[in-house]
């Protein structure tokens, strides 16, 4: 076995290398608390349910509040972050009152319920024709869907009205 002696540069070599390398974690280290200290100083405002919402429940401004919250806990998730986002939509998942809305949780709110009976209007100059189909998918405001007349079978599409009709036409 060779023994190193303190006078020889490989006796030196290898704690300059450790010492190299703990300086460059040590550099990251600082860096990465500098940023994680910003982000936790940071602040957020979100919009929050002030009781709990069950599923099927429709989101109103009466059923919201907002909170603040540290921006390095909600970052990381798909949080909505303001109130008009959520109005009128429906709940999908039970919503903890005090506690951000994850945007998988509300849906848009399906005004045509495939299979349920519906309205078909026709307008055109004055003249109104009303039918009643079968909507052979669901749909919100502003969807367009196929529907099939009752009376005939013929199938048609239409776009879903806020009124819960569905309109054909010019």
């Amino acid at each position: 076995m060779t023994e190193l002696r303190p006078s020889s540069p490989e006796s030196h070599a290898w704690p300059k290398r450790r010492l190299a390398g703990a300086a460059i974690a040590l550099a990251f280290g600082v860096g990465m608390l500098a940023s994680y200290a910003e982000a936790a100083s940071r602040v957020v405002s979100l919009p929050v349910p002030k009781v709990t919402l069950k599923r099927g429940d429709v989101i109103n401004l009466t059923v919201l509040e907002q909170k603040s919250f540290q921006a390095n806990r909600i970052d990381r998730f798909n949080i909505v972050p303001k109130s008009g986002e959520l109005l009128g939509k429906e709940v999908t998942r039970e919503l903890i009152a005090g506690m951000p809305i994850h945007r998988a949780a509300v849906a848009h709110r399906e005004i045509i319920k495939r299979g349920a009976p519906a309205q078909l209007i026709f307008r055109e100059q004055g003249l109104n024709i009303i039918a009643y189909v079968e909507p052979l998918e669901d749909g919100v405001i502003g969807d367009v869907i196929r529907v099939r007349n009752l009376d005939s079978g013929l199938i048609v599409s239409g776009v879903v009205q806020p009124d819960g009709t569905i309109s054909i036409g010019p």
